[in-house]
């Protein structure tokens, strides 16, 4: 596969611009990386779309996630943050505007707490049809499996970070849950391994995202990370890890 023709559609990307509320998370506070970064960062691919997803460091700023999808352009969606006391109203607005999820960073923090997660996740998919996105690390898969059974639609982050909850992963992925094969540098274990069980589990469930611009990961995204998908895979098969399911994912109320 031609690297310089490889479709992507990129299911998870942070947008970080100075000009917006930036919050320090755990003693971090992420350097600049505007839609004119990213645009430039991936130049080489023929960009189908993207999700750009609200870090701990946003918390539940929504301006620069509004901007950023004027910006970007409407094959991009937002995954964003709220409390769980957001009332209808805005978030009716916030799908006018092109967020398409909710995010649960159980990782870093930033957003709703876990005991609120079904509650609110259910109300929201009820309200605009949007699905959960979750940042947790697999190992807590297990004591989180039955709320996350009963979610209506929910992603998680980057593989689950961790070969301990592979296999609770895999059980998840074979029930029809989204995983996001990003963040490539954040990971414990043998990825092209990872990848072959997931997609075998569920064909639907990957979606591949940059994690641009790879806020501290010990080893940010490169291009390899797509040549692992391709070789891992097959052109084909790849197809459906890179653009097809996370398309269909996001876009898929778009009518």
């Amino acid at each position: 596969m031609n690297q310089s023709r490889v479709k992507i559609f990129d299911s998870h990307l942070h947008i970080i611009d100075p000009a917006f509320p930036i919050y320090e998370n755990q003693g971090f506070t992420p350097e600049p990386f505007t839609t004119s970064d990213y645009f430039s960062a991936l130049g080489d691919y023929e960009l189908l779309g993207g999700a750009v997803v609200s870090g701990s460091f946003q918390k539940q700023d929504q301006s620069y996630l509004v901007s950023a999808l004027e910006k970007l352009g409407p094959t991009f969606v937002g995954v964003t943050q709220l409390l769980a006391e957001t009332p209808d109203n805005e978030i009716i607005a916030l799908n006018k505007s092109g967020i398409r999820a909710l995010r649960f960073n159980l990782k870093r923090g930033g957003s709703e707490d876990v005991s609120k997660m079904a509650s609110f996740a259910a109300r929201v998919y009820e309200l605009v049809r949007w699905h959960a996105e979750l940042y947790v690390d697999s190992t807590s898969l297990k004591e989180l499996y039955s709320t996350i059974s009963s979610l209506p639609s929910v992603s998680i982050d980057h593989l689950g970070l961790s070969k301990a909850g592979l296999p609770t992963l895999i059980k998840l992925a074979e029930m029809g849950v989204k995983v996001k094969a990003t963040g490539f540098g954040r990971v414990d274990f043998d990825i092209a391994g990872a990848v072959v069980d997931i997609y075998h589990a569920n064909p639907a469930s990957l979606m591949f995202g940059t994690d641009l611009p790879s806020t501290r990961a010990p080893r940010p995204f490169n291009d390899s990370d797509i040549s692992l998908i391709v070789e891992s895979l097959g052109d084909s098969e790849a197809s459906q890890v890179l653009f097809h399911n996370a398309q269909n994912f996001y876009h898929r109320h778009d009518t």
